[in-house]
């Protein structure tokens, strides 16, 4: 799997919001504040699995398919990936 600058900087922009959130704590800021920017991080989070889940089965598939190979149990995997990961 080849992981892009696209998810690369998708996770930097999360491990930025912790370090924000961290210090908010620090700071006695507002529980709703901080509340919400967890809420911001954890959809960050799976909407940065689904794109590498989704990647990745782009990547798969076509191998797959390529190589003549059946395609079902790795759209099965990949859905179990997704499943696992809420």
């Amino acid at each position: 799997m080849n992981y892009d600058d696209q998810m690369k900087n998708r996770v930097k922009r999360m491990e930025g919001q912790l370090r924000g959130i961290l210090k908010m704590m620090e700071e006695d800021k507002n529980c709703k504040d901080v509340i919400t920017q967890l809420s911001a991080v954890r959809s960050a989070v799976d909407r940065t699995i689904g794109v590498i889940v989704s990647s990745n089965l782009v990547e798969c598939v076509l191998e797959a398919e390529k190589n003549g190979q059946n395609t079902e149990e790795l759209i099965q995997e990949a859905v179990s990936l997704l499943v696992k990961s809420r």
